[in-house]
């Protein structure tokens, strides 16, 4: 199925070679929008975008690096002309355990790709939207762990909770030039990290241990993070920022 909600839109995606942001990319691409998606593995994102060619682009970027970002920006505007929303995406976690044995290099890299990488991105992305006049979007990707963190990854959730808190500032200080700025907040998913979020084995059995605690009753799917972020790309949502919009089904009530 096919629409016609971000007809004309250039999207920039971090993390785009696979989960959220895959989706994310292959959602947009669906509704009109040229995708630019960035990843660390080449591998993953060169296969989504041979998948989808007609819409969606691949540059190799680390979004905790300055440069990369720049780079990055230049190539968008080469290829399509402008650029309309970014989706900070890209995120790392580590292991669910005790904060102690938490290391300074887990530390660091939690720090540099969940918090460093928005600020970089805000930095690229910004003159160039205002540049342009015509307003924008932000969508960056935090957690349920940000507004509800529990024990055992106590420092991810932090990095979280910073970019829920940038979030909101963003807003404030961008709405002026018509710059939306919001937050996704999802739960658990089935992309492949139960282990490292959960901290313990993926198995059906701890599966439904996990579930029981969710009204809904299942972790959060990949399309209910792209049907989120396609509203608030779209001008459904023209009203709507600096929120941090729990998709959760429940769980932090």
């Amino acid at each position: 199925m096919t629409g016609s909600r971000l007809t004309g839109k250039v999207v920039i995606i971090t993390g785009g070679g696979h989960g959220f942001g895959e989706g994310i990319a292959r959602k947009f691409a669906q509704e009109g929008a040229k995708v630019l998606i960035t990843d660390i593995n080449e591998n993953d994102g060169q296969r989504v975008a041979q998948d989808v060619p007609e819409s969606i682009s691949f540059f190799r970027a680390d979004a905790a690096s300055a440069d990369d970002w720049e780079k990055l920006m230049d190539a968008a505007q080469s290829r399509y002309g402008r650029i309309d929303c970014l989706i900070n995406n890209a995120g790392t976690t580590y292991r669910n355990k005790p904060t102690l044995e938490v290391t300074k290099a887990e530390f660091d890299r939690v720090f540099n790709v969940n918090v460093k990488g928005i600020f970089l991105g805000t930095a690229a992305f910004m003159p160039r939207v205002i540049k342009q006049g015509e307003g924008g979007v932000m969508l960056n990707i935090a957690s349920i762990g940000a507004v509800r963190p529990r024990p055992g990854l106590v420092w991810y959730n932090a990095s979280k909770g910073a970019v829920c808190t940038a979030t909101k500032g963003l807003a404030a200080e961008y709405g002026t030039h018509q710059i939306r700025v919001n937050s996704v907040c999802p739960l658990l998913s089935g992309t492949g990290l139960f282990e490292s979020f959960a901290g313990q084995a993926d198995t059906p059995e701890n599966r439904l241990k996990f579930i029981d605690n969710v009204p809904l009753k299942r972790l959060c799917e990949v399309s209910d993070v792209a049907d989120t972020c396609l509203f608030l790309a779209s001008d459904e949502s023209k009203f709507i920022t600096g929120i941090n919009l729990e998709v959760d089904g429940g769980r932090a009530i």
